[in-house]
């Protein structure tokens, strides 16, 4: 290669995106409230691979879906040709698993899960090829009770998360049967007003007609709103079942509007479907998508057992957390050490230790090409890292057996460095930080997930 050809540069694949440290707080606060939220309610975790037969997917989410049919990365396994896919959703996972490890032969059970999902769609504002999801999964409970808990859950986390803007739409799809019969209507009512119906919805007209009444095209609003009512055809346990997680909700002041055009492309869902929406995201108002799929487990080959769940897209409500004003990136550290000299390194080195022992953040000086750089210097890579303390050790403190711990956010008229006996330096800077008022320190010890 010439001298003067330049190396290619390697970037990130389209629609996939790089978290980078400046952001990562804000994932960290979502994730340790979701966890928090949802362990509250007895919900454990689950984590199954991102890579999974593709029969799995096809049988699940179905074969003339626009996910299996458009959207699904899959690939053939070089090695031993099994056909493979990356996971496009979290549910026919968690449901594998289930079935394959017999989870629920001791009794129902609570599942959470989150991590990468892949879909090969255009990229858009809070839409990406690699996207994650948060999602929870409550299998082998059938009444209305457990799809209520999770509606309930979902509203306790936009709270802890600061989002009230977020409305709660639900239906029932009733069951099986009960949809065959409204099929059989609404296709012979799209079919008598054809001439209304877009390329898409003739597309649909026979795979999956209820997905025309989901149609965000103007023009065909007038024709779905007077198109048969799927409520109008639900027996009394599909009622007596919409009723129950109704008068929950009610009871216990959850506002909801009732969406008779909320439904599932999906085969495997039945009776609840729930929906929470946002207008400050634009169009793409969903931001959490839930809803009760007793068939799917039989259909997997399991014994009967009922399910319901919910999934939400994490970039989606992130993109809502900065719109509601985003919290401030929490400060790095509790303590930056300040070194200068090669015995000075050495004492800093023992004392991080033993800081961190007692359960604080501290960040070490580093040096860099040009060296240790100046205490100037240092001090204020100490302040960037938004530390609570500077621990200054120099030529003269490791002669005096001493450290000068320094107060970086002290008010004025607070004194703010301190000249510390080494061995008193951990119980002190402890001291000033469980005392210091305002400082939003820890101790990891009564870390909590908030």
């Amino acid at each position: 290669m010439s001298e003067n050809k330049k190396t290619e540069k390697i970037t990130a694949v389209k629609g996939m995106n790089d978290i980078l440290p400046q952001d990562s707080h804000l994932w960290q606060l979502f994730e340790n409230t979701a966890q928090s939220v949802v362990q509250s309610y007895g919900f454990q975790q689950i984590r199954t691979p991102i890579v999974e037969d593709t029969a799995l997917f096809k049988r699940a989410i179905g074969a003339v879906t626009d996910i299996v049919e458009k959207e699904m990365y899959s690939f053939e396994d070089s090695m031993n040709g099994d056909q493979l896919t990356l996971r496009p959703e979290g549910t026919a996972g968690a449901v594998r698993a289930v079935i394959e490890h017999n989870l629920v032969y001791e009794g129902p059970k609570r599942l959470w899960y989150t991590g990468p999902m892949f879909r090969h769609e255009r990229p858009q504002r809070g839409r990406y090829r690699q996207f994650y999801q948060f999602g929870c999964e409550a299998v082998g409970f059938s009444g209305p009770d457990v799809d209520a808990e999770l509606i309930m859950m979902c509203r306790r986390l936009w709270d802890d998360l600061g989002l009230p803007e977020i409305r709660l739409e639900i239906n029932s799809i009733g069951d099986a049967e009960e949809r065959a019969r409204h099929r059989v209507d609404l296709i012979a009512y799209l079919e008598k007003h054809e001439d209304i119906l877009d390329a898409e919805a003739k597309r649909r007209l026979h795979s999956n007609p209820l997905r025309i009444l989901d149609t965000k095209n103007p023009a065909m609003q007038d024709l779905v709103n007077a198109a048969p009512k799927l409520m109008d055809y639900l027996g009394e346990e599909s009622l007596a079942h919409f009723n129950g997680v109704r008068k929950i909700l009610d009871h216990n002041n959850i506002q909801y509007v009732i969406n008779t055009r909320l439904v599932r492309g999906l085969d495997y869902y039945n009776r609840t479907v729930f929906e929470w929406v946002t207008d400050a995201l634009g169009s793409q108002g969903t931001v959490c998508a839930g809803g009760r799929y007793d068939p799917l487990i039989a259909s997997f080959g399991g014994k009967p057992t009922p399910a319901v769940g919910f999934a939400m897209g994490i970039e989606r409500l992130l993109e809502l957390m900065k719109e509601a004003g985003e919290p401030d990136m929490p400060n790095q550290c509790d303590v930056y050490l300040v070194h200068q000299g090669e015995a000075a390194q050495l004492q800093a080195f023992v004392l991080g230790e033993r800081l961190r022992d007692a359960g604080l953040d501290v960040i070490m000086h580093g040096s860099t090409a040009a060296g240790a750089g100046s205490f100037k210097s240092q001090m204020k890579k100490a302040d960037g890292a938004g530390a609570a303390f500077a621990v200054i050790i120099g030529e003269d403190e490791v002669a005096n057996n001493t450290a000068a711990v320094k107060a970086m956010r002290a008010a004025e008229g607070e004194q703010q460095q301190t000249t510390v006996p080494f061995d008193q330096v951990v119980d002190f800077v402890v001291d000033q930080i469980t005392d210091g008022g305002d400082h939003h320190h820890h101790v990891h010890d009564e870390h909590c997930n908030h």
